[in-house]
């Protein structure tokens, strides 16, 4: 199975006022296969949120090369690497993203929106009901518990079939039972449409679900382990 991910020798650091370096990222190398699971652990500031900024061209790097399907992200520009996240990437984050102003079913047919696509609202619909939301549809976030939230998330962040699912501590702000819940579905809809996942997680229990970890410790690659 080809590569869909390959980072090599990638750094990120910041200027700091003594004209030295913040260094928060240091050489990182590694590949990630088409369908993978894939989980980035470490402390707190060993740079795991960085690290997937970069792999889906959120930021880029201070040097080193990101492959993704075959682009080198790293030589686009910030509207070219836009468009890779919009047809290739989805994401769900520990804070949701979602806009406020909008209802659940218009808050997942953004992405296919912003491709130009129209009549998206039945696709919409359908995965929000995957999610089990279908009679949540006219509900803006404010209206929906984090949970549901979350869901919606998931749904928008699967409409688009994408290749790559990015997700950033997805129950870091649920309690346990909802965390549970979420995470099944999430593996189950990824297993389903058999896309590739880098997750950054701080528990444990749930990087092991993914068959892969990464571990980083202060800004260090420092295991790469498969858990299955």
């Amino acid at each position: 199975m080809s590569n869909i991910l390959n980072l090599a020798k990638v750094s990120k650091w910041f200027p700091t006022a003594e004209k030295n370096k913040l260094v928060i990222l240091d050489e990182i190398s590694f590949s990630v296969s088409e369908g993978e699971g894939l989980a980035i652990i470490g402390p707190s500031g060993s740079g795991k949120t960085t690290l997937l900024g970069l792999c889906a061209g959120l930021d880029l790097p201070g040097n080193g090369s990101i492959i993704f399907n075959d682009i080198d992200i790293t030589r686009l520009n910030e509207d070219d690497r836009a468009y890779v996240r919009n047809q290739h990437m989805g994401f769900v984050f520990q804070n949701f993203q979602l806009l406020p102003t909008l209802t659940a079913l218009e808050n997942v047919m953004i992405p296919l929106e912003l491709r130009g696509e129209n009549k998206v609202a039945d696709q919409a619909r359908n995965l929000l009901a995957r999610v089990g939301l279908a009679e949540r549809l006219q509900h803006y976030p404010a209206q929906l518990s984090g949970g549901e939230q979350q869901r919606v998330a998931m749904a928008r962040a699967f409409i688009g079939s994408p290749k790559i699912l990015f997700a950033d501590e997805p129950t870091g702000n649920l309690d346990e039972d909802t965390a549970q819940g979420i995470t099944d579905l999430l593996f189950e809809i990824n297993r389903e449409m058999g896309t590739t996942l880098v997750m950054v997680t701080h528990n444990t229990a749930l990087a092991a679900k993914t068959g892969r970890i990464l571990k980083l410790q202060r800004g260090k690659l420092v295991e790469d382990k498969l858990t299955a």
